[in-house]
């Protein structure tokens, strides 16, 4: 083996997923050459590995030779890491001495006092938690600082640096806000998540179901029906799970609403009628938010069932169970995946025995119906 690079591997279906340790990534490979992975990283030679190869696949030594230091050279290419500046000069850098905007916001016993220096700042933040909003505090529990400098936004908690994101990379800092709100509200560190991801999650009280897709496939809008039907809001657009009991935890972000789903949603939630509208013009989308209907912020649950759901106008309903290869590749890339070995090993086991389903509708009525034979797993699976 060329170096200590580590890796993990799940057979699912007719392939193989594999974890790279050196990068964090995850690949779907044949099942050959998974095997030549596996003995590349046991220490058995090149030359070796292409003899048996070349008598299993009948095709000349030298092209299997070539084959695997390809191979090779691809998995153990050095990781190359680019560090902002500021992560050896922050201590130069002078905290503002006025913040223009201060707001406390109120997660059931704890309270965070969030100071913004300017509107843009708090454009980034306060929208998705507004509701928690709440008048000013002495009992503060945790103090946030946010604050641009230099064209990067500076991010403190408690006193303490967390980071600094330019305005590229400004979702990363979002990211890092919601973790540090989940640490806090949950008391984990990051290295106790086994993973975050972009989906929408509803619960029954007994068990949560993902929802995912592309940004206007109606996954925030189905959690917005699903709420209004008896169902629970456990997060929506960022969804942690931990590694400990692989459960998933609550998230007290607003639901975002976009636009076009604004009509549909008006007999159920009348206040979306005068609720701000907020438009993101990175992301080319124009929402609204609506207040979760989960009281218990503590609130954590398993979760047995992916569902990729997409709103088509004047579609028959379909539902169909998916290939995990299928599910995967689109559930990874959007994901913050831990880079611990220990906690990719969960995610793999997670993942291997999860159902996938792909729901297609233009009826509300038969999307409900249809998830709520998800939860008790009365699904069809054909």
């Amino acid at each position: 083996m060329k170096n200590n690079t580590s890796f993990l591997y799940k057979p699912v279906e007719d392939k193989t997923i594999t974890w790279f340790e050196n990068s964090n990534k995850y690949l779907v490979l044949e099942n050959t050459t998974a095997g030549i992975l596996k003995r590349l990283s046991k220490g058995v030679s090149v030359e070796e590995i292409a003899k048996a190869l070349s008598k299993k696949l009948n095709v000349p030594l030298d092209k299997t030779i070539d084959f695997i230091l390809d191979l090779e050279k691809k998995i153990y290419a050095s990781k190359s890491t680019k560090k902002s500046f500021f992560l050896n000069d922050y201590r130069d850098i002078e905290k503002p001495t006025y913040f223009e905007f201060t707001k406390f916001y109120k997660i059931n016993d704890i309270i965070f006092k969030v100071a913004f220096s300017s509107e843009y700042e708090l454009y980034l933040v306060h929208p998705k938690f507004a509701h928690l909003e709440i008048e000013n505090s002495e009992n503060i529990t945790h103090e946030f600082l946010v604050f641009l400098n230099n064209k990067y936004v500076f991010f403190y908690v408690d006193k303490n640096f967390i980071g600094a994101w330019s305005n590229k990379d400004i979702h990363y800092f979002q990211g890092k806000f919601s973790m540090e709100l989940i640490q806090k509200i949950h008391q984990k560190e990051e290295h106790e998540w086994m993973g975050v991801f972009h989906a929408s999650a509803v619960s029954n009280t007994e068990k949560t179901i993902l929802f995912l897709g592309d940004s206007g496939n109606g996954k925030s809008t189905s959690l917005a029906l699903l709420q209004a039907n008896g169902f629970t809001c456990l997060a929506d657009d960022f969804v942690p799970i931990a590694n400990k009991n692989i459960h998933v935890y609550s998230f007290p972000a607003a639901i975002s609403i976009k636009k076009n789903s604004v009509e549909t949603l008006l007999p159920l939630y009348p206040e979306l009628q005068n609720s701000a509208e907020y438009h993101f013009k990175r992301l080319n989308k124009i929402v609204r938010y609506l207040k979760p209907n989960n009281t218990d912020f503590y609130n954590h649950l398993p979760c047995n069932d992916l569902v990729f759901i997409k709103y088509e106008k004047e579609s028959d309903l379909q539902v169909r169970q998916i290939s995990k290869i299928e599910a995967f590749q689109e559930l990874v890339p959007d994901s913050w995946l831990s880079p611990l070995k220990e906690n990719a090993q969960k995610f793999l086991d997670w993942f291997h025995q999860i159902n996938c389903y792909q729901i297609t509708y233009s009826n509300n009525t038969k999307m409900i119906d249809t998830v709520s034979k998800i939860f008790k797993n009365n699904i069809d699976k054909n």
